[in-house]
């Protein structure tokens, strides 16, 4: 129960990371680059702090259910991708490559090798 936590709230930290880093992005795509760049980087740090606010405790609850740092990694490497191309195809607006899906399976081996200890 306790990986299931660590990894739910991965999925949410890193949601917000991947806000803090691409948000602004779409608006300057549009022609929109009225905030300076210091007001996004505020902005970016404020988003991230959240993040912070929640992988730092995951991290811990993942390593007291006994996960190393190498599948912690990998499993938070998984969890981007798992965020990202869904927000990248719906916030930000890109076309679909069958290359996301394929590096997606790649990754998925990494969270085995690094895993099947425990399997």
């Amino acid at each position: 129960m306790k990986t299931v936590c660590a990894v739910a709230m991965l999925v949410m930290s890193n949601t917000f990371m991947t806000f803090a880093w691409y948000w602004h992005l779409k608006f300057q795509r549009q022609g929109e680059n009225s905030w300076p760049l210091l007001a996004i980087i505020l902005v970016s740090w404020g988003i991230a702090l959240a993040e912070y606010m929640i992988a730092v405790p995951a991290n811990r609850i993942g390593a007291s259910a006994g996960l190393n740092v190498a599948q912690l990694k990998i499993i938070q490497e998984v969890v981007t991708v798992c965020v990202f191309v869904p927000f990248m195809l719906l916030f930000m607006g890109e076309k679909w490559r069958w290359d996301y899906l394929w590096a997606f399976l790649c990754m998925v081996g990494a969270v085995y090798f690094v895993n099947r200890a425990r399997l």
